[in-house]
Parts: structure tokens; C-alpha cells; sequence
């Protein structure tokens, strides 16, 4: 009786191993044929599209599977939110992005269609960077201060570019004219990629965007980085001076990119995804290439960039609160 009953366990024990491993061949399989989404919230060919590009090429290499850029421009990264929101939270579509969309666009949008604590969840954080002051090759000024003097010359009135509307860079176009006594009317673009394009073609005299925006027109002398935010110089620009040096301060605390995910994915998914990333962040050439582009790179978990992107909105919406701005 006693081997008869040694006999049904071994049994049922073959039986049982057998199904796991079915089981696990099934998952296996299915995760192989799986393809995961980065989102982007801006047009191909601009800053946060080659971030991205350069990330989604090493991250299928970690993960196993391919991984696809999918850009959804508009709104300032708006229209790219909503697909996140309403993308299944099955570890197999995340979001990469900077501050202006998770951070900004709820403070001043009424109804921008997602709620960031709500309907995200944030994966990991891999850069910090800060925003520049640029002119056009066609625009004779050499620094920030020809650029001032040659505005108040020409009646006190100047045009600047900014990648979205009721963006950081459209109130540092505010403050930076208050603070010089100009008249700076901001022009909105649906990103930095059609707004690079009309400084290039000097249909516009200076821009404000990120570093990894206008780092190779600079250094390619089509346009000119004339001044960056920050508490410190960038190493990839250290012969600009930061706003700071020229008189505008108390804009230190710099954005960031990260990367979000549909509310409900699960923590397994969200690891996996934070582990891959910190292993492609440690290559040198994708370190190396992202410094080059102006980033300062820099691994944060979920919960860092959370407390990150919290502590970033309550800095802007005191700021933006006392600029007078209505949520539209």
C-alpha cells in the first residue's frame, strides 16, 4: 500500500512538473512575441525622439523582445498621454517623456484628459537636463547680452520660439523679458523639431528649449546657445554662462525625462522594465552619447522619480501661480 501511495506521488509530481513547464514555455512564448511601445509626445527628429531612439535600441537587446518608437505629437505631449491612459497595463507600452507633459501640462491645462497620480505609474528616471537660451545664425548677436542690446535697438520687441504653449520654456520667455525690459512675445510650436526648423531657416531670431535640442546646431555654428538655466555651467556647454551669472535667479531646480507606464501594470513589469534601463544607462557609448547631447545621466527608481515629478510640479505651480497664468 505504501508503494502504491510512493507510486501516485511520483506521479502526480511528474504531472504537476510536466504542466509547469508547458506553463513556462507558454509564457516564454508569449513574451518572445511580444512587442513593447515608447511613446513619445513629440515629432520625430527632435531631442526627446533621439533620447528615445537611442534608449529603445539597447532596451530590446535587455528585454528580448523589439522594442518600437511610437511618436504621438501634439499638444505638447498631450495626445501621447491619452494613448498611455488608455493603453492595456500589461507591461507592454511605457511612455518616455520629460517634465512638460507629467509635470506642467495638469497645472496649465483645465481638462488635459489624464491624471498623472491617477492614471500612471512611474517606471524609472534616467537624466536630468536644463533648458537654454538660443539665436538664430541670422541674428547678429554673439552672446545673450548683444542679444538684449540689439532687441532694445530695434524697438524693444522680439519673437522667441518655444517647443509648446504654457510651457516652462514660454515662462522663462515671460520672465527673461521682464527682467530685461523687453517685450518678448513667445511662438508656440508643436515641438522643438518644426521650431529648430524655422531658426535654421532664420524665420525666427531666437528659441528657448532644451540643451539636447539645440547641442549639435550649436556646435555645428547653425544657431547659437547664448545662455542655460541651472545652478552650474554644462559640461557640454562650458563656455555658456547660466541665466544665474547673468542676473536671472531662482530657476535652479532642473527638469528630467523619465519613463511612465498605464496605471495597473504590475510591479514584476515595471521591475523588469527599471532593471534593463539601468543596465543600458551603465553602457559607456549610451552614457557617453546621451552626456554628449547636453543630459546629465542619472538612474532613478519608481519611487525617486515619483517624488521627483511631485516635487518639480509643486516648484512650477508656485511659479506659475505668480506669473498671473489661467489654466485654459
Amino acid at each position: 500500500m505504501q508503494i502504491l501511495r510512493r507510486g501516485l506521488l511520483a506521479k502526480t509530481l511528474r504531472t504537476a512538473l510536466a504542466v509547469a513547464a508547458l506553463t513556462a514555455m507558454g509564457l516564454a512564448s508569449a513574451q518572445s512575441a511580444k512587442t513593447v511601445r515608447l511613446l513619445v509626445g513629440f515629432p520625430a527628429g527632435g531631442g526627446t525622439d533621439v533620447i528615445a531612439r537611442t534608449l529603445a535600441d539597447k532596451l530590446k537587446d535587455e528585454l528580448g523582445v523589439p522594442v518600437i518608437v511610437e511618436n504621438r505629437p501634439g499638444a505638447g505631449g498631450q495626445v501621447a498621454a491619452q494613448a498611455l491612459k488608455a493603453a492595456p497595463a500589461d507591461g507592454s507600452t511605457f511612455f518616455l517623456t520629460h517634465d512638460h507633459t507629467v509635470s506642467i501640462l495638469p497645472l496649465v491645462v483645465k481638462n488635459p484628459g489624464f491624471d498623472p497620480a491617477r492614471d500612471f505609474v512611474a517606471v524609472a528616471g534616467f537624466a536630468t537636463f536644463v533648458n537654454a537660451f538660443a539665436v538664430s545664425s541670422g541674428t547678429p548677436a554673439k552672446s545673450f547680452k548683444d542679444y538684449v542690446a540689439a532687441v532694445q535697438a530695434g524697438g524693444g520687441k522680439g519673437n522667441v520660439g518655444v517647443p509648446a504653449p504654457a510651457s516652462v520654456p514660454e515662462f522663462l520667455v515671460k520672465v527673461i523679458g521682464e527682467k530685461n525690459k523687453l517685450d518678448l512675445v513667445s511662438v508656440p510650436y508643436r515641438g522643438s523639431a518644426p521650431m529648430l526648423a524655422d531658426m535654421l531657416g532664420n524665420q525666427i531670431g531666437a528659441g528657448v528649449a532644451s540643451v539636447p535640442d539645440f547641442i549639435e546646431n550649436h556646435r555645428a555654428g547653425k544657431l547659437r546657445v547664448v545662455a542655460v538655466l541651472g545652478d552650474k555651467r554644462q559640461a557640454a556647454l562650458p563656455d555658456v554662462p547660466t541665466l544665474a551669472e547673468l542676473g536671472l535667479v531662482g530657476f535652479e531646480d532642473v527638469p528630467f525625462y523619465g519613463l511612465f507606464a498605464p496605471a495597473g501594470t504590475s510591479k514584476a513589469s515595471i521591475d523588469q522594465f527599471s532593471a534593463a534601463l539601468a543596465k543600458v544607462l551603465n553602457q559607456p557609448d549610451v552614457h557617453d552619447r546621451l552626456t554628449n547631447m547636453g543630459l546629465t545621466v542619472g538612474f532613478m527608481n519608481s519611487q525617486q522619480l515619483a517624488t521627483r515629478e511631485h516635487t518639480y510640479a509643486q516648484t512650477w505651480a508656485r511659479i506659475i501661480k505668480a506669473s498671473g497664468f489661467q489654466p485654459q
